[in-house]
């Protein structure tokens, strides 16, 4: 295949479920005026947990995008990816029939899948038995079943899979389906990622790394990338969608156009199993390939949506990683974290925050880093504190890393 000329990719549709909006137009709207999404979890009764705050999906009635059997048929990560699916289908005016439906895939990744489900029936098996299992747990919980349902609604039957690669995996799905398209596999992909992870077990799990905000008597404030007084990231939950396409079909059918999406670098630590390399090595590389896989020089670069997680451990080393990747040109580039709005969707974050990304280049205006009110040394770039801003931008790149030392990076830019 390397023989092959590589087509040109475009954003052509973008969907949303999110802690500040729950479609892109209001997500877009939380951005600019840096809306937080973070509050006391009502999801579950969290009085025996040390942490009891979350960015949960508000007013979410999955029966807006399908109807109500197949929704009870489904985890609520994979309600997440059909319904932002769904809108970045309609938000692109592109419609799958029998004559292109072979050529239309669906790249949907999740860090952990169906754990609400899961624990339900865990709990049913504990006090009733195994005879009282409901046989739509599997199919409900396994990670790729928002892949596969998503196509079964909208018919799509080209490439379909589900990268798993803890909170990197939205963004790899974006980058494998870019591949697809750019290499001849297929004329449009949907795709990005979701989760919903606001459970019992899944906040003990990740409170008992230490992973987590204990911030509980001021939730608005928890999620504080970059600041020095972090102290651990905040769970959220949704799922972000694009529409990409090959240039030729968008033009073809007049479609408007988003960015284009240049560039996917993918690395790994081989570190530790949550731990980052040191000086954030692995990310600093997944940048660099990124930008030599779009041909970008590093003062190209206007903006980058960090995964800022706001964690003592990823903001000083993806700081680092930025300076290692563009040299001088990273004390030049706007860079925010979108979590400090959102907090963190573990696998649906690459998925909406390259939709914040793509809105950035479409709109040149470059969302806030909010509650950034004393910055760590460490972190000595420009994060954006507190207020969006209105500037130009035709290069943007998009980080996400993972757990198991997983890094990728995207690479979007204005389409001329």
């Amino acid at each position: 295949m390397t023989d092959l000329e590589k087509k040109r990719v475009v954003v052509t549709g973008v969907g949303a479920i999110t802690p500040i909006g729950n479609n892109p137009v209001e997500f877009w709207e939380g951005l600019q005026s840096g809306r937080n999404g973070i509050a006391p979890i009502t999801l579950f009764d969290p009085s025996q947990h040390r942490c009891r705050i979350a960015g949960e999906v508000k007013g979410f009635d999955p029966q807006q995008y399908m109807d109500g059997k197949d929704a009870k048929r489904m985890d609520r990560f994979a309600q997440f990816g059909v319904a932002a699916s769904l809108q970045a289908i309609a938000n692109a005016q592109f419609v799958i029939n029998e004559l292109n439906a072979e050529q239309v895939g669906v790249m949907l990744g999740t860090g952990i899948g169906g754990i609400k489900v899961l624990e339900e029936q865990q709990t049913i098996y504990l006090n009733r038995g195994p005879d009282r299992c409901s046989p739509f747990m599997v199919p409900m919980m396994i990670a790729n079943m928002a892949a596969g349902l998503t196509a079964i609604q909208i018919g799509a039957k080209g490439p379909n899979s589900c990268p798993v690669t803890a909170c990197a995996a939205g963004s790899n799905a974006i980058g494998e389906a870019f591949r697809l398209i750019q290499y001849g596999y297929a004329q449009a992909m949907v795709c990005g990622g979701a989760e919903a992870a606001v459970t019992p077990l899944s906040v003990a799990g990740f409170a008992s790394m230490r992973a987590l905000s204990f911030r509980n008597d001021d939730p608005t404030h928890a999620s504080r990338p970059f600041d020095r007084d972090r102290d651990g990231f905040v769970m959220g939950e949704g799922s972000g969608i694009l529409l990409l396409e090959e240039l030729g079909h968008a033009l073809s059918r007049k479609a408007k156009i988003y960015a284009e999406i240049v560039g996917y670098g993918m690395t790994c630590d081989a570190f530790h199993m949550t731990g980052i390399a040191p000086q954030g090595e692995g990310a600093a590389r997944a940048i660099a390939l990124c930008l030599k896989d779009g041909g970008i020089k590093p003062e190209q670069v206007s903006y980058i949506n960090a995964h800022g997680t706001s964690t003592p451990v990823n903001d000083p080393s993806e700081t680092a990683a930025i300076k290692t990747a563009l040299g001088e040109a990273a004390y030049k580039v706007a860079i925010s974290s979108t979590k400090s709005m959102t907090g963190h969707l573990l696998g649906g974050s690459g998925g909406i925050e390259a939709v914040a990304t793509v809105m950035a280049i479409a709109n040149d205006r470059v969302p806030p880093t909010i509650n950034l009110e004393n910055p760590d040394p460490e972190c000595d770039l420009d994060y954006i504190p507190n207020q969006s801003r209105a500037q130009t931008v035709n290069v943007a790149l998009s980080n996400s890393f993972g757990f198991g030392g997983h890094n990728v990076t995207l690479a979007f830019k204005k389409y001329v």
